[in-house]
């Protein structure tokens, strides 16, 4: 990874920073990342989720390094797990916009594979300067809430430890999981008793409110009343270890050796099939489907863990057509679309887990395309995609834009995962062509205003322009929203997708494959 996103990344998990881990310390208390150590079994793969998460947002309010809570999947006494730890040292915890929608998809991975969640509660609650962001939506905060019934309602297990703060509407998620472990000093109230003097004149102390003596004895709500933090972690860890054991892993396939991903970064043309051979298994064959048609796009079906899945990928080097002209790397053209689409359909049918690999431009314009009909075929793919029953997984390790973003399973179509490289980007189009198109709009309304700008002006505007769009399409931006759910550097792509399509494939619902009309 590039040294400045490494370093970057040092300090997004030093959270609030040294003085605020002290005073967790202080308290007698773990941070976030050190319970969530302790939690998983030693010596075994951590997936990060969302580590980039709110980036750069809230500087008014001083931030609130990765959305102040720390998310990933990992193994607890051999079981996969989805784990949720609020982050105390990031302003005590209190939920961003950021953080209920970091939470959220959390929970939709967890449900979608049929994962266990364990959440570390400590938290203040709602961040009320934001209160209006964070509150009242469908993808807020209340929704985590919502979900925790819901999941629990599928019958995939929440265990809970309240391990600081738990307050206002926040003491309902752990209320609404399966399992409930609370440590000594920690509060559970709607209330505290500020506000509750405030409200009723009631005069009451923190424990006799909401303590974890008074709800593991008087109120009953807690299940396990905990000392502190290293026994509650142990108890969580054998409550884990009741859940059905997992079936015993095989081992899975190498890849390739020493693998070299540099020819595949940046804006180069190379041949997509040697970078999927450094990603699926070695030595397994790829089934290249219609491999002399549409070759704008390589599909086919290879191993991945010995896992069978089925790859969209985008071909980043001019191909020649058996009839017409070349045909640009990155590109979707008819062709392909109506290819990928099709084979979608097949692994679908299958039911075969799909591997998306984007580095895309678009898809091809202009007058001969959209006679051919590029829009038909585009809609088909998005179609079939969109209707996929299949788990998808998606890899960014370039360009997405525009509508290639979608029609190759951008986050808008629900790839269980989607990862990105450093040098992904990811707009409605390309720093030129949109500084080009954003200058002509911006230069027409200045000439209506009366203020024509000259040759100096023109060129300093453009540079504004083009810099304010580019800062948008740095992959930090989209990681900061949560469009992608990790930036994972090359040569760790094929660990971390290892561990999205087992975690994927570990449960098929048995929808049957439908589509939408079809346009032909």
């Amino acid at each position: 990874m590039p040294p400045d996103l490494a370093v970057e990344e040092a300090v997004i998990r030093l959270g609030g920073g040294v003085k605020a881990i002290d005073r967790q310390h202080e308290k007698g208390r773990l941070t976030a990342r050190e319970r969530v150590a302790k939690l998983l079994d030693a010596d075994t793969a951590w997936l990060e989720l969302g580590l980039w998460a709110a980036w750069d947002m809230y500087r008014e309010w001083g931030g609130a390094p990765s959305a102040g809570v720390v998310t990933g999947i990992g193994t607890v006494s051999g079981r996969r797990v989805m784990v949720i730890a609020n982050d105390a040292t990031v302003k005590a915890g209190a939920f961003f916009p950021m953080t209920a929608k970091k939470v959220l998809r959390a929970q939709r991975i967890a449900l979608e594979n049929r994962l266990p969640l364990v959440y570390l509660v400590d938290s203040a609650g709602v961040f009320l300067p934001l209160q209006d962001e964070v509150f009242p939506d469908e993808d807020d905060f209340g929704r985590i809430f919502r979900n925790n019934a819901v999941i629990s309602a599928a019958g995939v297990p929440q265990f809970a430890a309240i391990m600081g703060n738990c307050v206002a509407g926040g003491g309902y998620l752990p209320v609404l999981c399966d399992t409930l472990l609370m440590i000594e000093g920690s509060g559970l109230y709607l209330a505290g008793p500020a506000l509750v003097k405030a409200a009723i004149g009631q005069v009451v102390d923190h424990e006799t409110l909401g303590g974890a003596a008074m709800h593991a004895a008087i109120s009953g709500t807690i299940d396990y009343r905990e000392k502190d933090d290293a026994t509650c972690l142990e108890r969580l860890r054998r409550l884990v270890d009741q859940l059905p054991a997992p079936p015993s892993p095989g081992t899975a396939p190498p890849g390739h050796s020493n693998p070299n991903f540099s020819s595949f970064v940046g804006n180069g043309e190379y041949e997509v099939r040697d970078l999927l051979t450094l990603l699926l298994d070695a030595g397994a064959p790829f089934d290249e489907y219609k491999a002399e048609y549409g070759q704008s796009l390589v599909c086919g079906f290879g191993r991945f863990g010995g896992m069978p899945v089925g790859v969209v990928a985008n071909q980043k080097r001019r191909v020649k057509p058996a009839d017409g002209p070349v045909q640009f790397g990155g590109v979707i053209y008819v062709d392909s679309a109506d290819k990928a689409a099709r084979f979608v359909m097949d692994c679908n049918q299958l039911r075969v887990p799909l591997l998306f690999v984007q580095n895309v431009n678009g898809f091809m314009v202009g007058r001969d395309s959209e006679q051919a009909g590029i829009i038909r075929a585009g809609a088909k793919l998005v179609n079939v995609i969109s209707n996929s029953v299949v788990p998808k997984v998606t890899l960014i390790t370039g360009g997405s834009f525009g509508a290639g973003n979608y029609a190759l399973c951008g986050k808008a179509f629900d790839p269980r995962f989607i990862l990105a490289w450093p040098t992904a980007r990811y707009a409605v189009m390309g720093g030129d062509q949109a500084a080009g198109t954003l200058l002509d709009i911006q230069v027409q309304a200045l000439k209506r205003a009366g203020k024509a700008p000259d040759a100096a002006e023109l060129a300093d505007l453009r540079d504004k322009v083009k810099a304010s769009y580019e800062a948008q399409t740095d992959v930090r931006y989209a990681a900061a929203r949560l469009w992608v759910d990790g930036i994972v550097h090359p040569e760790e792509t094929r660990a971390a997708l290892l561990t999205c399509l087992e975690v994927a494939t570990r449960y098929d619902d048995g929808r049957p494959f439908k589509t939408g009309v079809l346009q032909v």
